[in-house]
């Protein structure tokens, strides 16, 4: 039982981590650099940690991108407030994220440029082989421990988890952070932070924050909000594998409709 639970934590936050470090800050918001030999790392690691749920990171820059620019709105590629429930609302985002992966939906070009590729193994991990050929490890895994290891059948329920661990995260910082909790910033969506110390979702569930600093590689604002990628965030940057670029409030990429519409008042008022 001890070896299974143990198994399911690495592979929650191996995932998680890739997930906010490498496709979140990394691939749609570029809030760091790395060379290419370490993008290549990540990027690899990324495809071993999510497995049978590997999410392209240009997808999800694009799709990420989209929702700052349309935050809660009928255009959101994942707001809670345009869907029924969490599973119509993982649809809706799955419908979206397969049209822009395959590129039959036009994208605005400002959503559609500077993040990672590596095309071979986005056509690896996008094959049903390889999501086939990792559900069957994972399987073959819990089978293992069930007949040696005296583990309670109740923990292959476990298994959907690990089958879908990146649509699954995303699904709760989506659903979550934009419904329950508290704002520090007036926004014009309805994105909450909804805890204290996010050490469930390693810091995605400062969504408020977020959607105010959007290049801010600290999801924290308050002196109790810490997030815990932000400490390996540093420490990475301290031993040169990655490299701080400075924060800005938007870039062309996260620009809001309010944000366009206060800087051409500034500009009418100067």
């Amino acid at each position: 039982m001890v070896i299974i639970l143990i198994a399911f934590v690495v592979h929650w936050y191996v995932s998680l981590f890739c997930q906010t470090f490498f496709l979140h800050r990394y691939s749609a918001h570029k809030m760091f650099t790395m060379s290419k030999v370490w993008e290549r790392f990540f990027f690899f690691l990324t495809y071993l940690s999510q497995g049978s749920s590997y999410l392209s990171p240009r997808a999800y820059a694009v799709l990420h991108r989209m929702h700052h620019a349309f935050s809660d709105t009928p255009k959101d590629p994942h707001s809670p407030h345009h869907t029924k429930n969490v599973f119509t609302m993982m649809w809706k985002t799955k419908d979206l994220y397969n049209a822009v992966l395959n590129r039959v939906r036009p994208i605005e070009a400002k959503f559609d440029r500077n993040y990672p590729e590596w095309y071979a193994l986005e056509k690896i991990g996008d094959s049903w082989i390889s999501r086939v050929a990792w559900g069957t490890v994972y399987s073959l895994f819990y089978i293992f421990a069930f007949v040696y290891l005296d583990m309670h059948w109740a923990f292959f329920f476990l298994l959907p988890i690990h089958f879908l661990m990146g649509p699954i995260h995303g699904a709760i910082v989506n659903w979550s952070g934009h419904k329950y909790g508290y704002a520090n910033f007036d926004n014009h969506d309805r994105s909450k932070n909804s805890m204290f110390f996010d050490w469930l979702m390693m810091g995605e569930l400062f969504q408020n924050n977020h959607h105010k600093r959007p290049n801010a590689a600290n999801f924290g604002a308050r002196w109790f909000e810490l997030d815990p990628t932000y400490p390996v965030i540093r420490l990475l940057s301290a031993v040169g594998i990655i490299k701080m670029r400075p924060a800005k409030v938007t870039s062309p990429e996260f620009e809001t409709g309010h944000d366009r519409l206060v800087e051409h008042n500034e500009k009418m008022s100067a």
